[in-house]
């Protein structure tokens, strides 16, 4: 049985989606918490519950004070520890090679979507030797998380792209979705709870080995 492509383009949050980093990302912003003897998360349940877009109301709602420290001050010191050496030793999603390498066999172009810095973004991504799967990696000009929704749907109608398919890991990767007219999978892996993404109306499965049976059709 063949298959053929739904989509011609597929386009990849990266944090949480085809990076493992949420262990990581739970233990940078528990330290920082721990520095200034606020209260710490306790436990990637409590994460999935306060983890959001934009990231400027998600450190408030985790107790950080504005008024104290300016919300770039404090951005600044996350991205110094996230990046330490580079991926934290966050790993790969588990199936995410495999994905990667099915989908440019049935010549799907992939493109990465993150609000990361590009400057960051790229040597995670070369870290894993797996930048020939992608035709264009898409990070934001600087260190505060901005919006991924402008650099999408800039590319969008830059490329002209017709037939494409968002997959991420937050409510956010539904919205910026949405914004660029596209189609969108969500895998509850990353930094929200499967309860939260159900909340978007699209599919939500259980891991990346599942994405080909949604992004591929079988013909007898």
């Amino acid at each position: 049985m063949a298959k053929t492509k739904r989509y011609s383009h597929i386009f990849w949050d990266w944090n949480g989606t085809l990076l493992d980093d949420l262990n990581w990302s739970f233990h940078v912003l528990n330290t920082m918490l721990r520095k200034r003897k606020l209260r710490t998360l306790h436990d990637i349940s409590e994460y999935h519950q306060v983890f959001g877009f934009p990231i400027i109301d998600y450190y408030k709602k985790v107790g950080f004070d504005f008024e104290k420290e300016p919300y770039e001050d404090l951005a600044k010191e996350y991205v110094e520890l996230y990046y330490k050496d580079r991926t934290g030793g966050s790993p790969l999603a588990k199936g995410a090679v495999e994905v990667l390498n099915l989908m440019k066999a049935n010549n799907i172009k992939q493109v990465v979507l993150s609000a990361s810095s590009y400057d960051y973004l790229m040597p995670q991504i070369n870290e894993f030797n797996i930048k020939h799967y992608f035709d264009q990696v898409l990070g934001i000009s600087n260190i505060y998380a901005g919006s991924k929704k402008e650099i999408g749907c800039n590319y969008m109608n830059r490329e002209n792209i017709k037939t494409a398919i968002l997959i991420g890991d937050t409510t956010h990767d539904y919205e910026v979705a949405k914004a660029m007219g596209v189609d969108c999978i969500l895998i509850p892996n990353g930094h929200q709870s499967r309860e939260r993404l159900l909340t978007c109306g699209v599919p939500v499965l259980n891991n990346l080995s599942q994405v080909a049976e949604k992004i591929l059709i079988k013909l007898d």
